[in-house]
């Protein structure tokens, strides 16, 4: 323990070179690193029985209590190595805590790949003595790397965001870095541990020396899986939209039917609650709504085999409604506020009241494509306004939905004719109305408007729902 930190954690992967900078972190006077105390497969090193005199079945009965134990050690300051694939039980608790320090250890993730390909080939994992070094070179598998890449940028992403939201700093150091004496001093200096080394630690070789090129046994290899990485994520669709909850009070659930429906804003969703009445053939004033969080769990609990229903509107179609029902019209209903920014920050020709004799389609359109234009800078935050449910987009709707229970069925609006009469009848409902279609939007129909032009706007600013969620052109 210091002023400044209770006890540390190293945040690493296997082959990073985790072993020599907890060989020389242990030879520090005052600091003991623990080894892997969270791993699942052993505790702190394997063949070891306990840790700070927790064993591995009390470990992990509680695995705080370990923590605790690392954390209350008398008279120095303990740690231990945490990799991706540790308790995760643990991993909230460590980087919430500032007193926690956290040390970040990277390395090349192709370095890392192989080396961990040309361990397993070997079955050696540490080398004190280079006489006793095993040969072996890695089967380099494009796939597998891929998949290795995703997951340690997943968890430097997450102990990124977790520092970040926090306030708190991490000391970071390269693979590079861990042979570095001055490095390494600095490291103990921002521990606030007095002690510093002499010299680096010796008892640890580097067990490949050689380029990377030379330790596959397929070198053509390398350059199919390199080109399968978008390196600087080139490719990945901008969205700097919020995160959106999911919106429970507005979920709706049949008298009797186990079927729930999650209706997105925007969508079909007076067409959804009179299917759903349909069910059971009750008036809509019957369904089940209002949920909290713990009734929709109580009707979880108490509906096994439910149906779960969200239902996909066009991008296009569903701003294009949003526009008719919220913006145009003046009365009740409409977002009056946002309506009057708009028509100032936008220059949407809107009329003063609603309906007006004189509005006409060519208005329509031109007025319909500047809120389009609008709606983009509202999703990517570049407006003073709130972010209302009827236009955001519907991938971080379901996103919302689905931290709370996701839904089992994902259907478009075109399709709710094909998919919601098969859930009624797998809930024992054959005889039940199939759902009707949506009328379309007055005064102007998005049919007597469209064109390419409005097309390519929608994907602008839905891009990740075009994406995600496989939509089409809408006049397609």
């Amino acid at each position: 323990m210091t002023d400044r930190f209770d006890c540390f954690v190293i945040l690493a992967a296997m082959r990073t070179g985790s072993n020599f900078l907890e060989a020389n972190l242990n030879a520090l006077e005052g600091v003991a690193c623990e080894g892997e105390a969270f791993n699942p497969h052993f505790i702190g090193y394997p063949n070891r029985e306990s840790v700070a005199g927790v064993t591995m079945a009390q470990r992990d009965a509680d695995p705080h209590r370990l923590l605790a134990a690392i954390r209350e050690a008398p008279g120095r300051l303990a740690g231990f190595r945490y990799f991706h694939d540790h308790d995760p039980r643990v991993l909230d608790t460590v980087l919430a805590d500032p007193r926690c320090a956290k040390i970040v250890l990277t390395r090349n993730p192709l370095e890392s790949y192989v080396s961990r390909k040309i361990a397993q080939a070997t079955g050696q994992w540490k080398l004190t003595n280079v006489a006793r070094r095993k040969e072996g070179l890695a089967a380099f598998d494009p796939v597998e790397f891929e998949a290795h890449v995703g997951e340690l940028q997943a968890f430097q992403r997450r102990l990124l965001h977790a520092l970040q939201t926090t306030g708190q700093t991490a000391f970071y150091i390269a693979y590079e870095d861990l042979h570095d004496l001055d490095v390494l001093n600095g490291l103990a200096a921002w521990l606030g541990v007095p002690a510093r080394l002499d010299a680096l630690d010796r008892g640890l070789k580097r067990q490949n020396p050689e380029p990377v090129t030379a330790k596959v046994a397929n070198p053509e290899a390398l350059a199919e899986g390199i080109a399968r990485l978008d390196r600087f994520d080139l490719s990945r669709t901008p969205n700097f939209e919020p995160a959106r909850g999911a919106a429970v009070p507005g979920w709706l659930a049949a008298p009797r039917a186990p079927v729930l429906c999650l209706p997105l804003h925007g969508g079909p969703q007076a067409e959804l609650r009179a299917w759903l009445a349909g069910l059971d053939g009750v008036g809509e004033e019957a369904l089940l709504q209002d949920f909290t969080q713990a009734s929709l769990r109580r009707w979880m609990r108490d509906n096994p085999g439910h149906r779960r229903i969200a239902v996909l509107r066009h991008p296009l179609a569903r701003a294009h409604h949003a526009f008719c029902t919220r913006i145009l019209p003046t009365g009740e209903g409409s977002f009056a506020r946002i309506r009057r920014v708009i028509r100032r920050t936008h220059g949407l020709d809107l009329p003063d009241d609603w309906p007006d004799p004189g509005w006409t389609a060519a208005r329509h359109r031109a007025a319909f494509a500047g809120f389009l234009g609008f709606v983009k800078d509202n999703l990517a935050g570049n407006t003073n306004l709130r972010i209302p449910g009827d236009w955001c987009g519907q991938t971080a709707a379901l996103e919302g939905m689905s931290a709370v229970a996701p839904p089992d069925l994902v259907v478009r609006e075109t399709e709710m004719g094909d998919w919601l009469p098969a859930v009624a009848r797998a809930v024992g409902r054959p005889e039940a109305p199939p759902p009707a279609a949506a009328p379309e939007d007055a005064p102007v129909p998005l049919s007597a408007i469209y064109d390419a032009d409005l097309e390519r706007r929608a994907r602008e600013v839905y891009a990740r729902d075009y994406e995600r969620l496989g939509f089409a052109d809408w006049g397609g």
